[in-house]
């Protein structure tokens, strides 16, 4: 059985999903390695390569595929060179991407043009923006699929995707907050300097087909925010078109009241989601890992649209500025039984189970259209 497994991971947010699963492989043997790009290189997002570098008993290669304003295309262009050159190389028994990240997107196409083996995590998902249009392509790129849902499944078999080629393990991220963090609330407000015990999560990220309206939208949802008298955390946007507008509304905010961080350890995140009073922003946490948890939480904008229903998610507009503080006023501090429509938890056993079958090796990388629909 192959043993080379390598993992591209280019966010804090899929290296939460992709982390499970690596120290999954890595313990039933598998030789694991981490190919580490994007946001995590850069400083403003808070260095997240770091994090990568804490996993023992794995080989880690950072690529740094771009600089400040950058546009998607160019950093595409950029992440398919670097990708290249390092596979062939190394030439990895099979590579995992995640979702619907540019750099998915590129090192999926190099895996597609050089019949490299590749899996792809949690395919399938319906959203807002070009989000969708780039996870769908990492899809078709793919030859392996580990999905969230048995409708996402459904969704990756109507793209022609082989069933036999399509595995349901839920999310990946749930795993981690199946159970205990590792870290006390205590320990997360010593090491990121919060000083309330009654909070709020806001992550806000921009939305790259919006990106001339993200300033407005920031305004209005950080204003009402602001104005409910509620403490908050927020997270840093990510990088895409727009983050700058948004990044300069919350330097407005007021340092009494909102404790801002570039990002967190997934452990200590994972802690503060579970003792927070609600959460507010456009986060696929937000819609997935708050749910699952039993945290109420507001989703802002498209971002998101479609991605998941659950009891204890809302939805409103950054402008809609009554539906927002009445979210903030009726929900605070409430709590949801869990939610587990994307899995309990076991979804890193699920996987391993897979990648030991040697069906999974065998494998023809040569895909054909499954006319699934009939």
């Amino acid at each position: 059985m192959p043993q080379s497994i390598l993992f591209v991971t280019g966010t804090r947010a899929d290296f939460g999903k992709l982390e499970p699963l690596a120290i999954a492989a890595r313990d039933a043997g598998f030789d694991v390695g981490f190919f580490v790009t994007g946001m995590h290189m850069l400083a403003r997002y808070g260095l997240t390569k770091v994090e990568v570098h804490r996993v023992t008993g794995v080989q880690v290669h950072e690529f740094l595929n771009q600089r400040d304003d950058d546009p998607q295309d160019m950093i595409l262009a950029k992440t398919v060179m670097g990708f290249s050159d390092y596979v062939a190389e190394r030439r990895p028994d099979l590579v995992v991407i995640h979702g619907d990240r540019v750099e998915a997107l590129a090192c999926a196409l190099v895996c597609a043009t050089n019949y490299i083996r590749c899996a792809h995590i949690e395919g399938g998902e319906v959203s807002g923006t070009i989000d969708e249009i780039y996870r769908h392509c990492n899809s078709k790129l793919a030859s392996h699929h580990f999905v969230s849902s048995e409708d996402a499944a459904r969704r990756v078999m109507s793209l022609g995707e082989a069933e036999g080629a399509i595995h349901a393990i839920g999310s990946p991220e749930l795993d981690f907050h199946a159970g205990p963090s590792g870290v006390s609330l205590e320990d997360v407000k010593k090491r990121y300097d919060i000083a309330f015990d009654d909070y709020g999560i806001c992550v806000f990220h921009p939305v790259t087909s919006e990106a001339t309206t993200m300033g407005a939208q920031a305004r209005d949802l950080f204003e009402t925010l602001a104005k409910s008298d509620k403490s908050f955390v927020v997270i840093a946007p990510n990088n895409d078109p727009g983050s700058a507008d948004i990044f300069a509304q919350i330097d407005r905010l007021p340092a009494d009241r909102f404790r801002i961080l570039p990002s967190m350890r997934f452990a200590h995140f994972s802690e503060l989601m579970k003792n927070a009073a609600l959460m507010v922003g456009n986060s696929s946490a937000g819609v997935r890992e708050a749910p699952f948890i039993g945290l109420p939480s507001l989703d802002i904008g498209t971002r998101q649209t479609n991605r998941a229903k659950s009891p204890s998610v809302f939805f409103a507009d950054a402008d809609e500025t009554s539906v927002i503080a009445d979210f903030l006023r009726d929900q605070w501090g409430k709590s949801y039984p869990r939610h587990d429509a994307f899995g309990g938890g076991t979804a890193a056993k699920r996987f391993v189970d897979v990648l030991q079958s040697d069906d999974f090796w065998a494998s023809d990388l040569q895909k054909t259209f499954h006319d699934n629909g009939g």
